[in-house]
């Protein structure tokens, strides 16, 4: 990867490892959403798609996710600013908004768990979807965003 790739390029122009290195692991964009079609307002769940790994806030399968998982949010250069759900933490969001790496940042820290430490992963209350009936969903909102 080129040093420091994030601050040299905009992110069309990164390689596929250079895009898949800018993900923090915080596996944010992996908990349900369900969008209000009256309101525009989106629901996140503190539910996980069922291929996240809680622990480590990482696919188990990325490879082959979206012939598992037809819905799961494919993340690119070109989509990103279609995404406006992502966290304001978020590095894919950060870098597109022209904003700094995060300083816990693995590329920055070294330090991949960092990123649970600090609070921002869903580790510490992610739970997996499987199992949970489609009738419940509304149980596990954590968070209601306007979408504009």
């Amino acid at each position: 990867m080129r040093e420091r790739f994030w601050e040299q390029y905009p992110l069309e122009e990164l390689t596929a490892e250079e895009w898949e290195a800018l993900c923090d692991g915080c596996g944010q964009c992996c908990l349900l959403k369900f969008q209000d079609d009256e309101s525009g307002e989106l629901a996140v769940l503190n539910l996980a798609c069922e291929l996240l790994d809680t622990h480590s806030c990482r696919c188990s399968d990325y490879e082959h996710r979206l012939e598992r998982v037809p819905e799961c949010t494919r993340l690119t250069p070109e989509l990103i600013h279609q995404f406006r759900w992502l966290p304001h933490s978020c590095a894919y969001r950060r870098v597109a908004e022209g904003r700094k790496l995060a300083r816990w940042h693995p590329l920055l820290s070294g330090d991949p768990e960092r990123v649970h430490r600090k609070g921002i992963s869903v580790r510490s209350f992610a739970v997996t979807s499987r199992g949970v009936p489609e009738g419940e969903y509304e149980d596990h909102i954590i968070a209601v965003i306007p979408i504009d």
